[in-house]
């Protein structure tokens, strides 16, 4: 089989392993924001359920996770979901697990801004809201790019894990190369392209980073 071949079969696994990036990101970022705000809550209750569900989600491997959103379903509620839930599984698993770590990535950052700036923005007259966004958050996403960064890239390799239910990622595709041509050339493809989207990735938010360099400490 020749190169070319092996890139346009693993090519298909690409584009999966690229949505399941994606919705991950689009899912999980502003839900972990909701986990920040919930484990930071002055009630009680939402805060320990948001510190259990943490405790949960970093506490368990992400392919038990994996296995649970989706043979869950049967087993708890007798419930067939059939094989087009394979995706939708993954995601499930992936938004809630990275919610968690996001969630107290941003948690960590909103804790460290003074308490006097929050003071200072109440006497100029500005609202909790306006003074979170428009002065608090640009500085935690500041602080939170480095941890944010290195989960992101996590991220990017775990999409291998996908393969655990069946969804035919990059990984999948290229395991099933090596098995039938019986050669590692598709192992070191896929490896190329985890390490350049991963170089991609690095870039970008070094980039995003640098465009919030003026938010001074």
């Amino acid at each position: 089989m020749s190169i070319s071949t092996i890139v346009q079969m693993l090519g298909e696994g690409a584009l999966t392993s690229l949505l399941i990036f994606g919705f991950t990101l689009v899912g999980s970022l502003p839900l972990g924001l909701l986990v920040a705000f919930g484990r930071m809550s002055k009630l009680a209750p939402i805060r320990w359920l948001m510190r259990f569900y943490i405790s949960i989600m970093r506490g368990t491997p992400l392919i038990l996770q994996l296995f649970i959103v989706y043979f869950g379903p049967f087993y708890l509620f007798g419930v067939s979901m059939g094989t087009d839930y394979r995706f939708t599984a993954t995601l499930i698993a992936f938004i809630l697990n990275y919610a968690a770590y996001f969630g107290e990535i941003y948690r960590s950052g909103i804790e460290s801004i003074p308490k006097g700036q929050y003071e200072a923005a109440t006497v100029l007259g500005y609202s909790r809201t306006k003074t979170f966004v428009r002065i608090i958050f640009p500085q935690v996403i500041k602080r939170i790019l480095p941890p944010l960064t290195n989960e992101i890239i996590t991220l990017v390799k775990d999409t291998a894990l996908a393969f655990t239910l069946g969804v035919a990622e990059m990984f999948t595709q290229a395991r099933a190369i090596v098995s039938s041509q019986g050669n590692l050339m598709a192992f070191l493809i896929a490896g190329i392209f985890y390490y350049v989207f991963n170089a991609g990735v690095a870039f970008i938010m070094e980039r995003v980073e640098k465009a919030f360099a003026y938010y001074h400490e």
